[in-house]
């Protein structure tokens, strides 16, 4: 219960955040244009409580979940930004405006004022990391990021397309020097997609394609290939048998049964085809080579009834911790949120174009238990987290959604091509249509957060 009320806690602080920043972004543009603001809101519905300064009600509202600045001349904010009728005046628009109310203002100063709060979310995105970047930055090892295949599944995309243990991949579509990092992101976005490669085979180079199918567990694009490393033993479960034939975390695997081990999925197939038999490993701890045979156990303890022995082995990387001064900082956060901000949108084209699934998407339930497990992991984790979800916020408002920033951006760009209003009648329904869309999402992540909780991916 005490672990529940912590993540709500860290929730509410990473969507404070988000909101203050996002809000603020309009606010700021608005009083740039000396548009009034009537209210400053964060959440949404009936006020709780708050202060008055100068001409603002600078309110505390009774949804969390949300929040709005409210302008002169519009009406009072419906939908998550309060910006459902930024695009649309109140009736009786037809009567000359006030100079300071926001219909009172050209199009493109209001275009300016709702694109301003997702610019800030692309702002704080960039600015946490270049901060936590200045203070310590992990990167792994160039040794450890070389694209060579560690093993290759059995029936899987990468195994049809050819592909064996120990190929190199030498160009990733136009990428002439891809890492590992560039091969899952690629291959995260790519279910059902083609994905044209370049592989070197023992000094032989040659084209290959592979289409990644959809992970039904996770909802994203799977090969069946995985990095070839030296495999560390990064859990030991105490009650399974690996930890009673001597097994500890931090071991080094060295073979399973005379095959060499560089994949973790190499080993679980081989423990799982065990039928029971016991497994000889060679392992490494401090220097020195030992070697035990483990009777495996068919157990459920994880999910899926199968032949283990209680172990998770993880790649071991070289991690290199440093600082980076000011420009490295940025260029590295600014490349980093490009690369996020790409994936989110291959991500949302998969599943527009139904080659991925909605299982990739988290609801207020799913990143509460981010935000409460980022916060024990420290301040950077923390930070982190907020910078993705600001980004994740950012992109996701400038969707060309009625209700949404992109919705009112596209309105307005429609209307200053068309050299007029669209008719009052057509943006109350594009808004109400835009508005049930929204409900209905809110309620489909957390049906999903729930169903995730209730029955975890295997």
């Amino acid at each position: 219960m005490l672990e529940t009320g912590e993540s709500i806690l860290w929730l509410l602080v990473l969507i404070g955040v988000m909101i203050m920043i996002h809000e603020l972004g309009h606010f700021w543009a608005a009083r740039y244009f000396d548009v009034k603001v009537e209210a400053f809101s964060f959440g949404f519905g009936p006020r709780l409580f708050g202060f008055r300064r100068g001409e603002t009600d600078y309110r505390v509202s009774l949804i969390l979940f949300g929040g709005y600045v409210k302008m002169a001349g519009e009406m009072e904010g419906v939908n998550m930004e309060g910006y459902a009728n930024m695009a649309a005046p109140p009736p009786g628009g037809a009567e000359t405006p006030d100079p300071r109310s926001l219909f009172g203002k050209p199009r493109w100063q209001r275009l300016i004022i709702a694109f301003a709060g997702p610019f800030m979310n692309l702002v704080l995105a960039v600015g946490l990391l270049t901060g936590i970047y200045m203070v310590k930055y992990e990167r792994v090892a160039d040794e450890d990021m070389d694209p060579v295949i560690g093993h290759v599944m059995a029936d899987s995309p990468a195994a049809k397309a050819g592909l064996q243990d120990g190929d190199r991949i030498v160009r990733l579509e136009t990428n002439q020097k891809p890492t590992w990092k560039d091969v899952g992101l690629e291959e995260i976005s790519s279910a059902y997609r083609p994905m044209h490669l370049s592989i070197d085979r023992a000094g032989k180079r040659f084209d290959v394609v592979v289409t990644p199918t959809l992970s039904e567990s996770l909802g994203v694009g799977f090969a069946g290939w995985e990095e070839r490393g030296d495999m560390q033993l990064d859990e030991v479960d105490p009650n399974l048998p690996a930890y009673k034939a001597g097994l500890r975390k931090g071991d080094l695997v060295v073979s399973l049964n005379g095959q060499p081990m560089h994949s973790n999925y190499r080993f679980y197939e081989v423990t799982k085809n065990s039928g029971g038999k016991p497994l000889d490993i060679v392992y490494i701890r401090n220097g020195q080579q030992h070697e035990v045979s483990v009777q495996p156990e068919y157990s459920r303890s994880d999910g899926q009834p199968r032949w283990m022995i209680g172990v998770r082995p993880l790649p071991k990387v070289k991690i290199i911790t440093t600082r980076l001064a000011f420009p490295e900082a940025l260029a590295e956060s600014v490349r980093e949120n490009e690369e996020g901000a790409t994936l989110i949108v291959k991500v949302l084209q998969g599943m527009i174009e139904r080659r991925m699934s909605t299982k990739t998407l988290t609801g207020p339930i799913g990143l509460g238990q981010l935000s409460g497990q980022a916060a024990k992991q420290g301040p950077s984790a923390y930070f982190s987290l907020m910078s993705m979800v600001s980004l994740n916020l950012a992109i996701f408002n400038l969707l060309p959604i009625p209700i949404l920033d992109g919705g009112t951006i596209l309105m307005l760009l429609i209307e200053m091509i068309m050299r007029r209003d669209l008719s009052l009648n057509v943006k109350e329904l594009v808004f109400k249509v835009g508005f049930v869309f929204i409900m209905v999402l809110m309620a489909f992540v957390i049906f999903q957060d729930i169903s995730k909780i209730v029955m975890p991916p295997g």
